[in-house]
């Protein structure tokens, strides 16, 4: 048997590795930029609870993110990241690198949907929006919602949750659940009252709970920013004087179903209900919708002026008045202006 010469084994070596680097590097150098053409598009990726690093390059490749599954695990284990990987519905652009991947998967960057409360909304309402988002009944909702424990578990002053679902535009992923969005909307109502609102609130002499109240009714009896202030003004004149508040919107809230116009007999038919400010005297046992921040800083800061009545224009604005007699004065003229405008 003839012997190579000495270092020849060495050399092949060298001589086939220096061959296949620059395939190696081509190889992998390909696989690490991702799979696809960036083209803007958006690759929909789920990511089941629980999944393991392979799992998830299992995903990633039936979606056509990768080519190697194992590659991308290894490159995952190398990173010291195979365990952090979280679960959820993503929006990957086509051609993602490994390191987006990653960083995308470790941070937990999910696809989100926008869930809105508008201003002025009541419980059952909420519900029925809370409902349709989380794929829910309302009435199961609604139950949750109005469970007895649910004003202690979420450390509001009550008596219900009306009042406390803060309105704004939230952001959830999928399949999240009815209390993680209520945990996360009435933290935004918490986050509202910070120590100025709350000095705010003892130099009027009104709890956490009176100022929502008061906030509340701002927000149904009003459309413009401008008036919230002044209205908020009228309720606290009245208070100061012992004077009923006569709010429409707390008889709407006693009546449970709201009517387009509000007539005596209306009034009367709830006249022992207690939240009827036209029979029961100061503000009433709670809130009667959800306040947006606008009308909670002005019922905490309330207009100084002198006025105790308004009236509605029908333009939607409030003409503001110190008497009784301006009142139905006012209210006269605006009466004859709807009437000669509707002929």
């Amino acid at each position: 048997m003839k012997h190579l010469p000495k270092g020849t084994g060495v050399r092949l070596l060298l001589a086939a590795l220096a061959a296949f680097a620059p395939v190696a590097y081509g190889f992998f150098s390909a696989e690490f930029r991702g799979r696809g053409v960036p083209d803007g598009s958006i690759v929909e990726v789920l990511i089941p609870d629980g999944a393991a690093s392979l799992e998830v390059a299992d995903v990633l490749q039936e979606r056509e993110l990768i080519f190697h599954p194992r590659i991308f695990d290894a490159y995952v284990r190398l990173k010291g990241q195979g365990r952090q990987l979280k679960a959820g519905r993503y929006g990957i652009p086509r051609g993602a690198p490994y390191p987006y991947l990653l960083d995308v998967l470790r941070t937990g960057a999910v696809v989100t949907t926008p869930l809105t409360i508008p201003e002025g909304l009541r419980l059952p309402q909420v519900a029925e929006r809370l409902a349709a988002y989380v794929g829910d009944s309302a009435a199961a909702v609604l139950a949750y919602l109005t469970a007895p424990e649910r004003v202690d578990e979420l450390g509001v002053p009550g008596p219900t949750l009306e009042g406390y679902l803060f309105p704004e535009t939230y952001r959830f992923a999928d399949g999240v659940g009815v209390r993680v969005i209520v945990q996360a909307v009435v933290g935004r109502y918490r986050g509202f009252w910070g120590g100025e609102e709350r000095a705010q609130a003892a130099a009027l002499g009104l709890d956490e709970r009176e100022v929502v109240t008061l906030a509340s009714i701002v927000e149904k009896e009003v459309r413009r920013d401008e008036e919230r202030p002044v209205v908020a003004g009228v309720y606290w004149n009245r208070l100061q004087r012992d004077m009923l508040l006569q709010a429409d919107p707390t008889v709407q809230y006693a009546l449970g179903e709201p009517r387009a116009r509000l007539l005596y007999r209306d009034i009367d038919s709830v006249a022992d209900h207690p939240y009827n400010t036209y029979t029961q005297p100061g503000l009433p046992p709670g809130p009667i919708a959800s306040p947006g921040a606008a009308s909670l800083r002005a019922a905490l800061q309330p207009a100084h002026h002198e006025y105790i009545f308004f009236v509605a224009r029908n333009d939607g604005s409030h003409e503001f008045t110190r008497t009784l007699r301006e009142h139905n004065n006012a209210r006269n003229r605006i009466r004859l202006d709807r009437e000669s405008a509707e002929r």
